[in-house]
């Protein structure tokens, strides 16, 4: 019965995010991905708060009840005020970022005109080899202490550290965080009238997908150092000569000195392949935070991928926020221009891709007597080419695999197990998936269907 659900269960079923507002104590677990400890309890309220539980209210639910009177939807984006493109045009925002620097101008914007007593945001730990992760959330009092906060971070966190610190201290909170850390959030508000008291406001990051801590091993095992020597990890270099979809991994190590390397030279360079992705994201049907105030991600259309600057997308869902927004650009502050939705669906057409049409024909393998995901997109592979229907089941296979073989190259200390691994299976999946290669060609020849994939 769902009553009876515990964290266990998702955990069991490959569902659990590992956000941690389920659980008071958090443990990494062998793959570094966050789990809440073993038997921690469950019941009814576990079963209407954890992200990925059949019983949950889904996204359309949650955004009905925030947003009941927002003027514009979309099936992909989902009710909002208003949709743009550009970038923040005061102070270092923009440089400081990964992007165009709106996530942090609005933590810090919020801080700043006193609409909020702290943000809880992510940020590189002091010590990471004492600390055991490179990066945590921590909460900001104030508007200059985002900055360190800045930059994508594509490293497992957890909540449970924050929502006990907000219990714990009466104020107004905004979180920044990734779809299902928000929808976490707001069902726990739902339920827990001290958390809906005191978060005030949801900050969300559109999201492909996130990974372990084993990626962070993978970049020191192929740029040649060990992962006791890395203090801190920077997984998109920014460079204005260049690209802004050109990432470039970097490690500063304890003597100061840095290494760094092109994703598209690593053995694991492709996002889209799924690399040391958590298993539950392939349950996710929410890519731009559908349940929070605000939401950003990058402008990956010409020209904007092309500008090494940054660029974001943003969809303001609360009238607080679209007022503060365009209040903004009419002073000059932000360099922000008004877009259709389609054009904000345009810049992450694969996630949605990933996340709707990819879900639906997920939904239809057997799982066995495991937990069933209950989604908003139906089970469906109709019309679906078999090229198509392989390029989703051998990401599936390298989330999967990458962490079985990252498992052995750490206990015999012999990274090429996985690096030789990654790189061959790479080359395979961007043969089926985008023709690349003399394998690629032959590809094309038994497997005509080229759309992008």
């Amino acid at each position: 019965m769902v009553e009876a659900l515990r964290p266990d269960d998702i955990v069991g079923a490959g569902l659990c995010i590992g956000c941690g507002g389920c659980a008071a104590a958090m443990r990494m677990d062998r793959d570094g991905l966050w789990k809440p400890e073993a038997g921690t309890p469950g019941g009814a309220d576990f079963a209407a708060q954890c992200p990925f539980s059949p019983a949950a209210a889904n996204e359309d639910v949650l955004a009905a009840e925030r947003f009941p009177v927002a003027p514009a939807r979309s099936d992909l984006l989902g009710r909002f005020e208003s949709t743009w493109v550009g970038h923040v045009a005061e102070q270092a925002f923009r440089t400081n970022g990964s992007s165009g620097g709106m996530v942090s101008w609005v933590a810090a914007e919020l801080l700043r005109t006193g609409a909020v007593d702290a943000v809880a945001h992510v940020a590189p730990v002091a010590d990471p080899q004492a600390d055991g992760r490179f990066f945590s959330y921590r909460l900001s009092r104030e508007a200059g202490e985002i900055a360190g906060g800045a930059k994508s971070r594509y490293y497992p966190v957890e909540l449970s550290a924050v929502i006990a610190a907000i219990r714990a201290t009466p104020g107004r909170y905004a979180v920044v965080a990734v779809p299902c850390f928000i929808k976490a959030l707001n069902l726990l508000r739902r339920t827990d009238p001290v958390i809906g008291e005191r978060v005030t406001h949801l900050l969300g990051l559109f999201c492909g997908h996130q990974k372990s801590a084993r990626l962070v091993d993978s970049f020191a095992w192929q740029l040649g150092t060990p992962i006791a020597r890395v203090r801190a990890v920077d997984y998109r270099i920014k460079d204005a000569t260049r690209p802004a979809n050109w990432y470039r991994a970097h490690l500063t190590l304890d003597d100061g000195s840095a290494r760094a390397e092109d994703w598209w030279h690593l053995a694991d360079g492709d996002w889209g392949a799924g690399f040391f992705q958590n298993p539950a994201c392939d349950w996710c049907d929410d890519v731009v935070a559908e349940t929070a105030d605000v939401a950003f991600g990058d402008a990956w259309v010409e020209p904007y991928s092309s500008d090494g600057r940054g660029t974001n997308v943003v969809i303001a869902r609360s009238p607080e926020i679209h007022a503060m927004i365009a209040g903004a650009v009419a002073e000059g502050r932000l360099a922000l221009t008004p877009v259709d939705a389609a054009f904000v669906e345009q810049t992450q057409a694969a996630g949605f891709r990933h996340r709707r049409e990819g879900l639906a024909y997920r939904l239809t393998w057997r799982r066995g007597e495991k937990l069933r995901p209950v989604k908003r997109v139906a089970p469906s592979a109709a019309g679906l080419p078999l090229r198509r229907r392989l390029v989703y089941r051998m990401r599936y296979m390298i989330a999967r695999d990458s962490h079985r073989l990252a498992r052995v190259a750490l206990r015999t200390g012999k990274p090429g197990i996985y690096t030789t691994w990654a790189r061959k299976v790479l080359s395979v999946y961007r043969a089926l998936a985008w023709s690349h290669g003399r394998l690629g060609v032959w590809v094309d020849r038994v497997l005509p269907d080229r759309r992008v994939r």
